[in-house]
């Protein structure tokens, strides 16, 4: 019997009633464990965004300011392009040792990484190797965060409950937000207590000393996760060898889902990670403002995310996926073009939320139907490499390529254009994608 496109899931798994409350407490227990390490990823990732420009003033010093945002943009940028080589390595252990030791093994390697930027001298301190070291550290994370996000995924996906997949999924996404919303508040609390000059000399370096506290406990929870029933099931479990072969296989499906992730990842990081520095140093709004709009993008976008999920679940994933890269493409221009007439806290704040709703929609959709169109040897792998091209070509340079067509145009609203490019590549992806039928 075939499945009909969009309701990938729902044709042969019934929505049913959510377990017994003994039963919900373990599930939820589950999600809030493995998410715990994307919480950690995403945190860092956002931190590193938030104080670019004091970062830059910290590790790469130049006389012009632009040139010292660049060189920090683009490093934090530069993490991204390890993803893809994360995602094939890293995916394919996981997809043949389990879930659990995937997962354990990246929350290490992230690590490694934001201890090593959190403690780095800067360079005044020891010169040329303190922008090479922060370089190094980057990439550390980046091949760690390049299976992350699928292995959280997937890890969800083979949990969930029969008809729940999507709800379930969006909380990969969702544990992303409250990283958002911890990072964005913790930087209106800091920037209320230092002065500007501070924040700039060691202030930012608080965030991230604080993410390397919270380290034990996130490795006590990821070493409780069980490993999921589906991967315990199965009878053949692929070698490196098969597993690489399949992905070399399914490299058209990698390309649907490439495209598909980049109006998500283009999105995301254009509305939390790139909105201090454009309302500072675009729209010259106080920094105060830009880190609240950005609270309450996190805020929007975990509130959307799980119900959208849901939605998916009820109605399939495709009239979500069509509907919002639509509105998208429709919206995005206009909205940066009516918020840089008249730059404000408030028109921010509108437009940001606005552009939250859409991302929200899209991708409470799209993730479970990332994991849906992989074949099942590959799921871990595929949907990582997807995801990771999508984040390393399009997504983490959002910020440092928003700021050079700023800087080469002189149109302020040009970041527009560039998610209206994310949208119309989403949408030709998501008329063209199908359900595997292996699922």
């Amino acid at each position: 019997m075939g499945i009909p496109p969009g309701r990938a899931d729902t044709a042969t798994e019934p929505a049913q009633d959510f377990p017994e409350p003994q039963d919900r407490k373990l599930k939820i227990w589950s999600v809030i464990r493995v998410s715990s390490g994307n919480f950690l990823e995403m945190y860092d990732f956002m931190v590193f965004g938030y104080y670019a420009p004091a970062i830059g003033n910290a590790f790469f010093p130049s006389g012009s300011p632009f040139l010292s945002l660049m060189l920090s943009l683009m490093t934090f940028g530069a993490g991204f392009l390890m993803r893809p080589l994360g995602a094939i390595v890293l995916g394919a252990y996981t997809d043949l040792h389990g879930r659990r030791a995937g997962l354990i093994l990246t929350l290490g390697l992230m690590s490694v990484g934001i201890i090593s930027i959190a403690c780095m001298p800067g360079y005044a301190t020891i010169g040329l190797l303190a922008p090479l070291l922060v370089l190094i550290g980057r990439l550390l994370q980046g091949f760690s965060a390049g299976m992350e996000l699928g292995g959280v995924s997937v890890y969800l996906s083979e949990i969930a409950t029969p008809g729940h997949k999507g709800f379930y999924v969006s909380w990969q996404s969702a544990s992303q937000q409250v990283a958002v919303m911890f990072a964005a508040l913790l930087g209106v609390v800091l920037s209320s207590i230092l002065p500007p000059q501070k924040m700039m000399l060691w202030g930012w370096r608080v965030p991230l000393l604080l993410g390397c506290v919270i380290l034990p406990f996130l490795f006590r929870l990821r070493h409780s996760l069980q490993e999921t029933d589906d991967f315990v099931a199965r009878k053949h479990k692929s070698n490196i060898s098969e597993i690489l072969h399949s992905l070399t296989a399914s490299w058209r499906i990698v390309i649907i889902g490439t495209m598909l992730v980049t109006m998500t990842t283009v999105c995301f990081y254009m509305i939390t990670a790139y909105t201090p520095t454009f309302g500072s140093s675009v729209l010259h709004l106080a920094s105060m403002d830009s880190l609240i709009v950005t609270l309450c993008v996190g805020a929007s976008n975990l509130f959307w995310l799980p119900v959208m999920g849901a939605l998916s679940d009820r109605i399939g994933r495709r009239p979500l996926l069509v509907v919002f890269t639509a509105l998208m493409l429709a919206t995005a221009y206009p909205v940066m073009l009516w918020l840089v007439r008249e730059p404000s806290f408030s028109r921010l704040l509108e437009v940001e939320l606005w552009l939250s709703f859409v991302f929200g929609s899209y991708n409470g959709a799209m993730v479970v139907f990332l994991t849906e169109i992989m074949p099942v040897s590959v799921r871990t792998s595929g949907f990582a490499l997807a995801y990771s091209l999508a984040t390393a070509i399009f997504g983490g340079f959002t910020p440092a390529i928003s700021t050079y067509l700023i800087h080469v145009t002189g149109n302020r609203a040009v970041p527009g254009l560039w998610l209206s490019f994310a949208a119309a590549s989403g949408l030709v992806a998501a008329l063209l994608a199908r359900p595997h039928a292996g699922r």
